[in-house]
């Protein structure tokens, strides 16, 4: 039997990753929306039957708000609308906050890592942020957002948390087209593409960190926020400490951005090999560091580099930004085989981060840093940069003995 429409007063538990938290309905587990830790709410039933081992919920209606509770700025948030946002009911430094105490639990649960985290902010930290947007298109051309876990879009005329200079798509219809994607570049310049096809704008957007310039193709991939460019790139150089002459493996390297950094602080007498599986984005980046003959391109999946040993046999530092999917295990081990002194891993996801992390102690790396950063303020998703280096057991027993 299904409970979809089912309504009860809950008592909300402890933030959850995903966007929701958790509360229970007759011992069983509700994940409800729209929520804070310690609140009293009414919650409609929005998945699930009797048979279900878990449930899905929005609150609907809050008979005791928790500390950090606001009024969504955004006229689309709510129960049942726009699913874009996780966050709008809730104060920026609640948000990091909550987002903190995720990322801590992933640790904990699949990682086996016990360490607090703070989140820390990124300006812009609440809205005006989003400088990528891909909007969809109705069945009757309805130009807006899709809805939480649906197919059905919620017409849309501004998104609050979109870059105010991110090309206007209007709610005119736009029958025969799914998919609308823009893109407004550090420098400016603005792209609009309909189901892939670019209809306003160049071709090639650039960008610019930390005073050097990159070509992105207008449908190519560059991080959402303005400032995340920049805040990855010094996180990965302080904890990566890349220095002159030593030899760097960048892999998942996009467009070249963390690459072309690597390259600047091994100079010459070093070398950066820098594995990317998408054909544009290895053009995009052969443009971008062709003034850098010390760093490789190698166009591959990831796996298959290394295990053809494509990027040598040692390493003395590896980054990696995998998808949000995790690196998985035979990435890590393959990655633990080039021996490097230090691993400082970028991750979207911290349950993905925390599965890899688990293997990582299997092959002798622990955690020994992390950061976090709010890089998608009113959402669940969080930026994480973790170091990883040698357990001081495997260090030694990769010394060789002293002669007497």
């Amino acid at each position: 039997m299904s409970l979809v429409g089912a309504t009860c007063e809950l008592e909300v538990g402890e933030v959850a990753h995903g966007g929701h938290c958790v509360a229970r309905w007759d011992g069983r587990v509700v994940f409800v929306r729209h929520s804070l830790p310690g609140e009293r709410v009414r919650v409609r039933i929005t998945e699930g039957d009797a048979g279900s081992r878990f449930l899905r919920g929005d609150a609907v209606e809050v008979l005791d708000p928790a500390p950090g509770r606001v009024p969504p700025p955004c006229p689309y948030a709510g129960p049942g609308r726009c699913g874009g946002c996780d966050f709008q009911h809730v104060r920026p430094a609640r948000q990091r906050e909550l987002l903190g105490t995720v990322v801590a639990e992933q640790l904990r649960r699949l990682g086996g890592v016990e360490r607090s985290v703070t989140v820390l902010p990124v300006e812009p930290a609440a809205l005006g942020w989003r400088t990528r947007m891909g909007w969809a298109v109705g069945p009757d051309g309805e130009v807006g957002l899709r809805r939480h876990r649906s197919h059905e879009v919620e017409p849309v005329d501004v998104c609050l948390i979109a870059h105010p200079d991110t090309p206007a798509v209007g709610r005119e219809p736009r029958p025969g087209v799914r998919r609308i994607d823009t893109a407004v570049s550090g420098t400016g310049e603005q792209v609009v593409l309909a189901d892939g096809v670019r209809v306003a704008g160049p071709a090639r957007l650039t960008e610019r960190v930390r005073g050097r310039s990159f070509r992105v193709s207008g449908a190519g991939f560059w991080q959402g926020h303005p400032a995340a460019a920049s805040t990855l790139v010094a996180a990965v150089q302080e904890l990566g400490r890349p220095a002159a002459g030593e030899r760097a493996v960048d892999l998942y390297s996009g467009v070249g951005v963390l690459a072309a950094f690597l390259g600047a602080a091994v100079g010459v007498r070093g070398a950066v090999t820098a594995v990317e599986a998408d054909a544009g984005a290895v053009r995009d980046a052969r443009r971008n560091l062709h003034d850098q003959p010390q760093v490789e391109l190698v166009q591959a999946r990831v796996d298959q580099a290394l295990r053809a040993g494509r990027v040598g046999q040692r390493a003395d530092l590896v980054v990696l930004d995998p998808p949000r999917t995790g690196a998985k295990a035979g990435v890590v081990r393959g990655i633990a085989g080039l021996q490097p002194r230090r691993v400082v891993y970028v991750a979207c996801d911290p349950a993905a981060l925390a599965r890899d992390l688990a293997t990582f102690a299997e092959v002798g790396y622990q955690l020994s840093d992390l950061r976090a950063y709010a890089l998608f303020p009113m959402t669940h998703h969080v930026e994480c940069v973790a170091l990883l280096e040698p357990r001081a057991a495997a260090c030694e027993a990769n010394v060789p003995p002293r002669r007497r």
